[in-house]
C-alpha cells in the first residue's frame, strides 16, 4: 500500500559451480549454448602449481610473527591457549601440526643460563671458602653477588632491557667478577686483624691500602665493554646489553666492596687472632709452603729478569700460530631441532616433475630421519627468490635428549643421501645462531657485479666450473642462470593485417589461453574470490599448442595462429640481480665438512683471482658478511679496548711505564686463550671474540694489583727490587682467588651443560684458559720487567698524612 516502502534487489550473483556452468554464452533459435558446452567451471585453488605437505598429506600452513620489541614467550602462551581451542573446534579428518616454535629453544636457552648461573655461584663459594677455610668469612665478599647483580637488573630495568640469553650470559660471567673486589678487600683487612690491628682500624687501613686499586680494576674492566657497546652492525647490536650489563655489574660491585664490605668485617670480625677450624689448622701448612716456594722461585727468577723477554715473545709466537690454526665462523650451530633441505631441478622443469621429486624426497625424510616430529614439504613454494623448479623440506626433530644423533649428524647424513638423487640439487642447512640477512641460504655467499649483462655472461660458467670442483665446497650454485627455455613468438604483421586480426588481440588471447586472465569476483559463503579464465591443462603442454589457437578477426571469423605466427625456442635468465646498482650474480656454497666460513671465503678470493679480471667487483652477502663485519669490528673494539686501559691507567698511575707494564699480561692471555680454543677444538668465533676483549679487562687486574702494592712500599722508602718482591708475595693469595673464581665462574659455560649452549662454549674457554695461562706466567714475568723498567719515586708527602690520619684513629 501507499503507505509501505519496499526496497528490491535484483539477485544475480553466480556463488556455486553450476551457476557458472549454466551461463548462457550464445543463443540460436531453439538452441541455446551454456557454459558447459564449450568449457568448465570448476572450484579450485588459485594457484594449483604450489603444494604444501606433511609425510604425504596435503596442509596449509599459518606463521605468527611477533612484531619487533614484544615478548616472544608472553606470545607463544597466549597462542598455545588459542591452539588448544582450535584443535576442539577442528572438523572431522582435520588436525592441527605444530612445525616450528623458536620460543621452544629460547626457553630451552634462557633455563640452561639460569642453571649455569646458579653453578657459577656455587664453585665460587667453594673457591672463596677453599681459600678462607672459614663459612663467616667467605660468606662475606659473597654479599657482594646478590647486592651487585639486583642493582644490575634495576639498571637493566632503567635501560629497557630484557632479560634474555645474552643478558643473563652476562650474569653468569658477572658472578666471578662481582665478588673480586669484595675479595681483595676482605683478605686484606683479613690480614691486618691476624697482625693485631682492631678490626676497625683494619678495616679503614686495608680498604684505604686496596682503593686505588679496586678503583682502577673496576674501571679498566668497564671500559673494555665501551667498545663494544658503541660498534656498529650486528656485533653491537648484538652485545650492547651484554656490555652495559656487566660493565654495571662490575662498578656497582666495586661501590660495594668499598664500603659494604669493609662495615661488614668491621663489625663481624672479632679483634685478636682469629680462632681457626681443625680444616684451617691442618691446610694452613700447605698455603704457608705454597707462598714460600712461589717467593723462593720469584727471587730466582728475578735473577734472570732477561727471560721475560723470550716468554713474551714465545707468547706472540703461539697468537700467530694458533690464529691460523683455529676454525673461523660467526658462531657455532646450536641443536635447534629443525633441518631444512632445499631442492632445485633443472630451469624448465615442471610442476609435475617438481611434485614426483618432492615426493621421493618425503620417502628419503621418512625413511632416514626417525627422529623427525614434523616434516613440512614444499613443491614450487612460488614465493620469495623461488621458482616453479625449487622445492624445500622443514623438518622438525624431538628434542636433543630425546635422540642419539645430533642436529649437525642428521643433517650431514641426509645430505649425503640425498646427492643420490640427481634429478636436481639437493643442499641441507641448519639454522644458524646468529644471522642479520633475512635470506637464509648457504654459510658462504659471494656476490660478483659486472659493468653488463654480457660480461656476467661469459664468466659465471667458468667461474661455477672452479668452484664445483673445489674441495672446499660440498655443495654450490648460483642464482642467475642462463638456460630458462622460453618460446619467442614472432607476428608477421603484415600477413596479419591481411586477414584483419589485430596485434592486441594476439596478445590478449595468448595471456588468457596460457596464464589466466581475472573477469571478476564472486562471493561464496560471505568471502570474495576471484573468477579466472584459463584454457585446461591439456591443451596448454606443447609448443604446438601455441600456434593452435584460434584469434577471432575484425569480420568475427576464427583464423588459426599458425597463418601468421611463428614460434622459436631460446634460453635465457629467468631474473636479472642487481647489487648497487650493478648487474651481479651470487654464488652460494655450502662447506665440506671441517671447513669453515674463513676458508670458503679464502677460496672464492683464489677463484677470483684465476677468472676474473679488474672489471668485476665482489662483495659478501648473507653469513658470509655477518662473519666478515664481526671480526673487523671486534678487531677494531679490541684495539680500542687497549687504547682505553692504557690510557685510563696512564692517568690513575700518573705514569707512562707502568701502564705498559700492566698490559704486558694481555698478550700472554691471549696466547693462553688461543691455544685453549685449539685444544679443545673450539672456533675463533663472535663468542669468543667477546671473550677475548674481556680478558683485556680481568688479566690486567693481577697486574695492577702487583705494581699498584709495589708503588705503596716505595712511597714508604723501600727499595725497587724489595718493593716488588713483597709485593707479589703479599698479593699471591688475592690474585689466586679472585682469578680462580673468574675461571670457575665461567666453566658452566665452557662445558655447555645443553644443546643450547653449544655457541658459548668458546667464550667459556678463553676467559678460563686465558685468565689461568695468564695467571701463571704473570706473577713472574710482571715483576720482573717492572723490576727492569719502574722508574725510581720520590716519598709523598700524601703518604705521611694517611699514615698520621690511620695513627689517630688507632690511638683514639
Amino acid at each position: 500500500g501507499s503507505n509501505t516502502e519496499l526496497t528490491v534487489k535484483t539477485i544475480g550473483n553466480l556463488s556455486t559451480e553450476d551457476d557458472f556452468n549454466n551461463i548462457i554464452i550464445l543463443t540460436d533459435g531453439a538452441k541455446v549454448v551454456r557454459m558447459s558446452d564449450i568449457g568448465r567451471a570448476a572450484l579450485e585453488g588459485e594457484n594449483m602449481e604450489t603444494k604444501m605437505s606433511d609425510s604425504g598429506q596435503p596442509m596449509v600452513a599459518i606463521a605468527v610473527v611477533p612484531q619487533p620489541g614484544t615478548n616472544y614467550l608472553d606470545i607463544a602462551d597466549a597462542f598455545y591457549i588459542e591452539y588448544e581451542k582450535l584443535q576442539k573446534d577442528l572438523p572431522e579428518g582435520f588436525k592441527l601440526n605444530l612445525v616450528i616454535d623458536d620460543t621452544v629453544f629460547v626457553r630451552r636457552a634462557v633455563t640452561e643460563v639460569a642453571e649455569t648461573l646458579l653453578i657459577s655461584i656455587v664453585l665460587v663459594i667453594l673457591v672463596i671458602f677453599l681459600f678462607f677455610r672459614n663459612w663467616a668469612m667467605a660468606l662475606r665478599p659473597l654479599v657482594d653477588i646478590p647486592v651487585s647483580l639486583i642493582a644490575t637488573f634495576f639498571i637493566m630495568w632503567i635501560f629497557g632491557f630484557s632479560v634474555n640469553v645474552l643478558t643473563l650470559l652476562a650474569i653468569v660471567l658477572a658472578t666471578g667478577l662481582v665478588v673480586d673486589d669484595g675479595i681483595v678487600v676482605t683478605e686484606n683487612i683479613y690480614k691486618k686483624v691476624e697482625e693485631g690491628m682492631h678490626p676497625i682500624q683494619a678495616a679503614i687501613k686495608g680498604a684505604n691500602e686496596i682503593f686505588f686499586a679496586v678503583i682502577s680494576i673496576s674501571i679498566t674492566l668497564a671500559a673494555v665493554f665501551l667498545p663494544v657497546i658503541f660498534l656498529e652492525g650486528f656485533v653491537g647490536r648484538l652485545f650492547r646489553e651484554f656490555g652495559v650489563v656487566l660493565g654495571a655489574a662490575v662498578l656497582i660491585s666495586a661501590f660495594v666492596s668499598l664500603t659494604l664490605t669493609p662495615m661488614l668485617n668491621a663489625y663481624l670480625m672479632k679483634p685478636g687472632k682469629q680462632k681457626q677450624s681443625k680444616f684451617y689448622n691442618y691446610t694452613e701448612k700447605y698455603f704457608v709452603q705454597m707462598n714460600r716456594s712461589y717467593a723462593k722461585t720469584l727471587g730466582q727468577f728475578m735473577q734472570r729478569k732477561w727471560l721475560s723477554f723470550p716468554i713474551l715473545f714465545v707468547c706472540i709466537v703461539f697468537i700467530a700460530l694458533f690464529y691460523n690454526l683455529l676454525k673461523k665462523e660467526t658462531a657455532p650451530y646450536d641443536d635447534r631441532s629443525f633441518v631444512r633441505l632445499s631442492v632445485t631441478a633443472p630451469e624448465g622443469s615442471s610442476y609435475d616433475y617438481m611434485d614426483q621429486y618432492m615426493n621421493q624426497i618425503t620417502e628419503l625424510i621418512n625413511d632416514s630421519v626417525p627422529e623427525k616430529k614434523v616434516s613440512l614439504v614444499l613443491t614450487s613454494p612460488g614465493f620469495g627468490a623461488s621458482s616453479v623448479n625449487s622445492g624445500r623440506a622443514n623438518i622438525a626433530l624431538v628434542e636433543p635428549n630425546k635422540r642419539t644423533r645430533s642436529q649437525n649428524e642428521i643433517a650431514n647424513d641426509l645430505g649425503r643421501w640425498a646427492k643420490s638423487y640427481v634429478g636436481a640439487k639437493s643442499n641441507v642447512s641448519e639454522r644458524p645462531t646468529i644471522s642479520v640477512n633475512r635470506r637464509g641460504g648457504p654459510p658462504v655467499q659471494y656476490i660478483i657485479q659486472a659493468p653488463n649483462f654480457e660480461r656476467l655472461e661469459e664468466k659465471i660458467p667458468e667461474f661455477m666450473a672452479e668452484a664445483e670442483k673445489d674441495p672446499t665446497f660440498s655443495f654450490t650454485d648460483v642464482d642467475l642462470k642462463f638456460n630458462k627455455p622460453e618460446i619467442y613468438v614472432s607476428i608477421d604483421r603484415e600477413k596479419a593485417e591481411s586477414l584483419g586480426v589485430s596485434v592486441l588481440d594476439v596478445a590478449q588471447t595468448l595471456q588468457l589461453s596460457l596464464s589466466g586472465q581475472r573477469f571478476g569476483y564472486f562471493l561464496m559463503n560471505g568471502k570474495q574470490y576471484q573468477v579466472m579464465g584459463q584454457f585446461d591443462k591439456e591443451d596448454r603442454n606443447a609448443p604446438i599448442d601455441l600456434t593452435s589457437v584460434f584469434v577471432r578477426n575484425k569480420e568475427g571469423m576464427l583464423i588459426q595462429l599458425d597463418n601468421f605466427v611463428n614460434t622459436t625456442e631460446h634460453s635465457s635468465p629467468p631474473q636479472l640481480f642487481h647489487h648497487n646498482r650493478y648487474m651481479a650474480a651470487t654464488v652460494s656454497a655450502n662447506l665440506a665438512p671441517g671447513k669453515s666460513i674463513k676458508d670458503g671465503i679464502d677460496a672464492m678470493e683464489r677463484i677470483k683471482e684465476k677468472v676474473l679480471d679488474d672489471s668485476f667487483t665482489t662483495d659478501l652477502g648473507g653469513e658470509s658478511r655477518d662473519f666478515s663485519e664481526s671480526s673487523s669490528n671486534t678487531l677494531f673494539a679490541f684495539g680500542l679496548a687497549l687504547l682505553l686501559i692504557y690510557l685510563i691507567l696512564a692517568a690513575q698511575f700518573e705514569s707512562f711505564i707502568d701502564p705498559f707494564i700492566i698490559i704486558l699480561t694481555v698478550p700472554m692471555a691471549v696466547a693462553g686463550a688461543l691455544f685453549s680454543l685449539w685444544l679443545f677444538g673450539q672456533s675463533w668465533n663472535i663468542f669468543s671474540q667477546i671473550g677475548t676483549i674481556m680478558l683485556i679487562g680481568l688479566v690486567t687486574k693481577n697486574g695492577i694489583l702487583i705494581v699498584e702494592f709495589a708503588n705503596q712500599l716505595r712511597e714508604q722508602d723501600v727499595p725497587k727490587i724489595e718493593a716488588i718482591l713483597r709485593a707479589s708475595e703479599s698479593r699471591l693469595r688475592p690474585i689466586l682467588m679472585t682469578s680462580l673464581t673468574i675461571a670457575l665462574g665461567a666453566l658452566p659455560i665452557a662445558v655447555a651443560l645443553g644443546a643450547a649452549s653449544t655457541s658459548r662454549i668458546g667464550m667459556g674457554v678463553v676467559i678460563i684458559g686465558g685468565t689461568l695461562f695468564s695467571l701463571a706466567l704473570t706473577l713472574f714475568v710482571i715483576p720482573a720487567v717492572y723490576a727492569m723498567w719502574s722508574k725510581e719515586r720520590s716519598h709523598h708527602p700524601e703518604f705521611d698524612y694517611l699514615e698520621k690520619h690511620e695513627n689517630e684513629l688507632q690511638h683514639s
